[in-house]
């Protein structure tokens, strides 16, 4: 109605839809808080890890909350060390946890105020990304500061009447990062504005990598890297898409020789298109053979089939100096950080890259 599709509007009428259409927004957002939080008491609330840039979903929880933060007029800005490199999470959930802690700074800060969204490394951590929004609003007095992730708890000082809620969001923010190996904690002071931060944990290939790239007390000489993209012809199938990409993952996983090959860990922010990267321990001119097997096995999921398409490329890694002088172990972290680039920046242009596209139908 709001958009006019079912005739002409006047402006009252047009004021009286947008109170009905905020308060279907608030009640959706205390229904959804509440099955979050029944789900984390009764120990059902799930995390689904896996490495994605976290640079880049920092951005997209920015993007979406930078309309709330025009509103009134308070500037977002986002700060990513290029230093970070994958993180192990879930991207879905992890988004949730920004979007909160922003939202929660967009309401408590004034207008023209700032909010800082920011992603770090620390040494004495460094199996750890820090990540934090600082705001400069009305800061929490101290003495709630102990009780501000407990659940349903609200500082009847904090609320006024541009805020409703339960007093959900910050205890499933908490329970969500807790799921994935994180902490998170506060620092406020009244009239100073407040700093959430938590952290995730780092994702690391050497560890996955090292049985699998070495052979008697060497690096292999031929390693191929690919990529197996899975995308949904309708963005309507949420549910039943990833039910299919999780049983493409099972049919890759026994594609591959468990003793020469690795499917990494699945990779990707928010977001239905899925991408796998498999680690085989072949050459490019080999490596088809795989691409094949890979085209039969996934690619006739019939489930596959009926609600999307899929894309296999792969691109052979630079192979260790002959004269390297660098211990096995340094050889192994050297191809686990091409490896992560390439994840990360999506280099998959090169001359010798190999592409097979299967569209299901």
């Amino acid at each position: 109605m709001l958009d006019g599709l079912s005739g002409p509007v006047s402006p009252e009428q047009m004021d009286h839809l947008k109170i009905v259409l905020k308060s279907v927004n608030q009640l959706h957002a205390m229904i959804r808080d509440l099955l979050e939080a029944t789900r984390a008491d009764s120990g059902k609330l799930r995390v689904e890890p896996r490495c994605i840039d976290i640079g880049e979903l920092m951005r997209q929880a920015v993007a979406m909350m930078k309309p709330t933060a025009a509103e009134k007029r308070v500037s977002i800005d986002v700060s990513v060390d290029p230093a970070i490199p994958l993180v192990f999470a879930d991207p879905d959930r992890t988004l949730e946890v920004f979007i909160n802690l922003i939202d929660n700074a967009i309401k408590f800060t004034p207008a023209a105020g700032t909010i800082q969204v920011k992603a770090s490394l620390v040494e004495t951590d460094p199996s750890s990304v820090y990540l934090s929004v600082n705001d400069t609003g009305r800061g929490i007095p101290q003495g709630s500061v102990p009780q501000i992730f407990e659940r349903l708890y609200q500082d009847p000082d904090a609320i006024d009447g541009n805020r409703s809620g339960l007093g959900l969001g910050l205890f499933i923010a908490k329970e969500i990062v807790v799921l994935q190996g994180g902490r998170i904690w506060v620092a406020s002071e009244t009239g100073s504005g407040s700093t959430f931060s938590f952290t995730l944990p780092l994702y690391s290939l050497t560890k996955l990598l090292f049985p699998i790239i070495t052979y008697q007390g060497r690096l292999r000489t031929e390693m191929v890297l690919l990529r197996v993209e899975l995308t949904p012809r309708n963005q309507s199938l949420r549910g039943s898409w990833r039910e299919t990409c999780q049983q493409s993952l099972e049919i890759l996983r026994r594609c591959i020789f468990v003793d020469k090959d690795l499917v990494l860990p699945p990779t990707g922010n928010s977001g239905l298109a899925q991408t796998f990267f498999v680690l085989a321990s072949t050459d490019m001119a080999r490596v088809t053979a795989l691409m094949d097997r890979i085209r039969e096995q996934v690619g006739n999921l019939p489930q596959l089939k009926a609600s999307g398409t899929m894309r296999v490329m792969a691109e052979s890694i630079p192979p260790a100096p002959a004269m390297d002088a660098r211990t096995l172990e340094q050889q192994v972290w050297g191809v686990a950080d091409y490896v992560t680039e390439v994840i990360q920046q999506g280099l998959w242009t090169k001359p010798n890259e190999k592409e097979m596209t299967i569209n299901a139908s």
